[in-house]
C-alpha cells in the first residue's frame, strides 16, 4: 500500500519543521563520550542511555520505556545498558522494531581530528563528531521519524512500535543474544529496521542486502623467555617481531588476496563501481594500487578480507637494541556471506598455527565471531521500504552489500525467523565511521528521517 502524496507531503513538512530540534538533540548525544570498550568509563554509556530515555519519554507514545542489561554469555558479568521501549499493536496492525546503538568507537588521537571528537561541529553540510553518524544519528532518525508521524497523523496510531537502542555494538554486542532471550516476547515483531548501514551516495538511498561476517582475535607470537641483546644474539636467535612479520605475510598472496585455505567467497551481482571511485572513497594515495582480484565490489561484499588492526610492540621512540620475546597483534577478518564464522575461525586458527616460523609459540585469545547475512528481498516489507525511500529521496534505491559487519543480525534471524529484517542507514561513503573526522551529511539525515516516517505511516495503514 502506497501513502498518498498528501500524506507524504504532511510528513515531509513535519520532518522539515522538526529537523533543527533533531540536530540539536543529536549534538547533545554526541557530546557524551559513550565508548563501550572495556578500557573506557562505563558511566558515560549509562549517561548516554539515560539521555536517550529522556528523549523517548518525551515522545509520549510508549507504554513502557526502560533501561535494561543482560548477562554476557554464561558469565555473571552484565553488558552495557540498552534502551527498550514498547507500544502494543492495535486493530490488526503490524509491529515494527526500530534498532540503533548509542555507544561509539574510541576517538583515537585528538590531533587527527579537525575539531574535537566529542564537540559536534557543523562545517558546510556535514556534522562532525564521534557518533554523529555511527550510530547516534540512527537513534535520532528513529526518534525524529516518530515525532514526524505524531505531528502529521496524531499520537493515537495503531502500529505496534518497539525501540531497541543497544549500548555495546561497537564492543562486539557481547550480551546481545541474552538480551534477545531476556526480552523475546517484547521484541517479537513483523519487521525489524536496523539503522546502522550506508547509502550509495548523498543523493541515492540504499537498502543493504548482504553483510560480511567477522572473526577477530588477539594473536601472540613468542620466541624467547626474555628480551636479549640484538647485537649479541641477533642473527641466530629469532625474535618475536621477525616471526610475527613472517607469519602475517602468509595471510595474503602477492596480489593482496586472502591466502587462507578454508576461507570462502560467494557470488553476487554488483553495480558499476570504477577504480576511481574506490580511490576517492577509500582515500588511496597516488601510486598505491588496489589489492585483490575480481570486480571491486565483489572484493568488498562477497570475498573475505584480513586486516591487522593493532599491534603491541615498543614504539620507535622507545625502541632499544633488543630481540623482542613476544609480540601481539589484533586480527580482524571479514567473512563472505555463505560461510559461518565458526568455520572461518577454524580455518584461520589452523593456518596461523601451521604457518608459525622457527617453531614459534602461537597463542590465540580474546575471540569474537559474527556470522554474515543475506537479506530475503522477496518479502512485503522490502517493497514497502523501497517505496518509502523513493518517496523520500525522489530516486530509486540501490540494493547494496556492505563490506563491514553487523554480527548480531544473525542472532535476530535465528531467534525471530519469521520477522523481516531491513538494514538501512544514515551514513554515506564520506561519513568515515570509526575514523577521525566522522561526519553526518545533514541532507542524508533529513531524507533518512522522512523515509522512516513514510514507512511508519504505510505500516500503520496496513491492515
Amino acid at each position: 500500500m502506497t501513502s498518498s502524496p498528501s500524506a507524504t507531503e504532511r510528513l515531509a513538512d513535519a520532518v522539515g519543521a522538526g529537523l533543527p530540534s533533531a540536530i540539536a538533540d543529536l549534538c547533545d548525544l554526541v557530546r557524551i563520550p559513550s565508548v563501550s570498550w572495556a578500557a573506557f568509563d562505563p558511566a558515560n554509556v549509562r549517561r548516554s542511555a539515560e539521555a536517550v530515555v529522556e528523549l523517548v519519554n518525551d515522545l509520549g507514545v510508549f507504554e513502557s520505556v526502560r533501561i535494561s542489561q543482560a548477562k554476557i554469555g554464561s558469565t555473571e558479568n552484565f553488558g552495557q545498558p540498552a534502551i527498550l521501549a514498547t507500544r502494543a499493536a492495535r486493530n490488526g496492525r503490524p509491529t515494527i522494531v526500530l534498532y540503533a546503538h548509542h555507544d561509539v568507537q574510541p576517538p583515537g588521537k585528538d590531533e587527527d581530528w579537525e575539531s574535537p571528537p566529542f564537540e559536534p561541529t557543523v562545517r558546510g553540510d556535514r556534522l562532525y563528531g564521534r557518533g554523529a553518524a555511527d550510530d547516534k544519528a540512527g537513534v535520532m532518525a528513529h526518534i525524529a521519524a516518530i515525532r514526524a508521524l505524531v505531528e502529521a497523523e496524531g499520537p493515537d496510531f495503531d502500529l505496534g512500535l518497539v525501540l531497541f537502542f543497544e549500548g555495546e555494538e561497537e564492543f562486539g554486542s557481547r550480551s546481545f543474544k541474552n538480551f534477545l532471550l531476556q526480552h523475546r516476547e517484547e521484541l517479537s515483531a513483523d519487521v525489524i529496521v536496523v539503522a546502522d548501514s550506508d547509502n550509495w551516495n548523498v543523493d541515492t538511498p540504499a537498502l543493504t542486502v548482504a553483510l560480511r561476517g567477522n572473526v577477530t582475535f588477539r594473536l601472540t607470537v613468542r620466541t624467547l623467555d626474555h628480551a636479549s641483546h640484538s647485537g649479541m644474539f641477533g642473527g641466530a636467535a629469532p625474535d618475536a617481531m621477525l616471526a610475527m612479520i613472517r607469519l602475517l605475510a602468509t595471510l595474503h598472496d602477492e596480489s593482496g588476496s586472502v591466502a587462507v585455505e578454508g576461507l570462502t567467497s560467494t557470488a553476487g551481482e554488483t553495480p558499476a563501481y570504477p577504480e576511481s571511485q574506490l580511490r576517492e572513497e577509500a582515500a588511496l594515495l597516488d601510486g598505491v594500487a588496489p589489492i585483490g582480484a575480481g570486480d571491486i565490489l565483489s572484493r568488498l561484499w562477497y570475498q573475505p578480507a584480513i586486516t591487522v588492526t593493532g599491534i603491541d610492540a615498543p614504539s620507535v621512540a622507545n625502541a632499544s637494541n633488543t630481540l623482542l620475546p613476544a609480540v601481539s597483534v589484533r586480527i580482524s577478518a571479514r567473512i563472505a556471506p555463505g560461510q559461518s564464522a565458526a568455520s572461518a575461525f577454524e580455518a584461520l586458527e589452523k593456518h596461523v598455527r601451521a604457518a608459525a616460523p622457527f617453531g614459534a609459540v602461537v597463542e590465540i585469545d580474546d575471540i569474537d565471531r559474527g556470522d554474515p547475512f543475506l537479506v530475503d528481498t522477496s518479502g512485503w516489507a522490502v517493497a514497502e521500504a523501497k517505496d518509502a525511500m523513493l518517496q523520500a529521496w525522489g530516486v530509486e534505491p540501490v540494493e547494496t552489500g556492505i563490506g563491514g559487519s553487523i554480527p548480531f543480525i544473525s542472532d535476530l534471524v535465528e531467534l525471530f525467523p519469521q520477522t523481516q529484517v531491513l538494514v538501512t542507514g544514515v551514513e554515506d561513503p564520506d561519513s568515515r565511521a570509526h575514523s577521525p573526522n566522522e561526519s553526518l551529511h545533514l541532507g542524508v539525515f533529513r531524507r533518512a528521517i522522512l523515509t522512516e516516517a513514510v514507512l511508519l505511516s504505510k505500516l500503520n495503514a496496513r491492515g
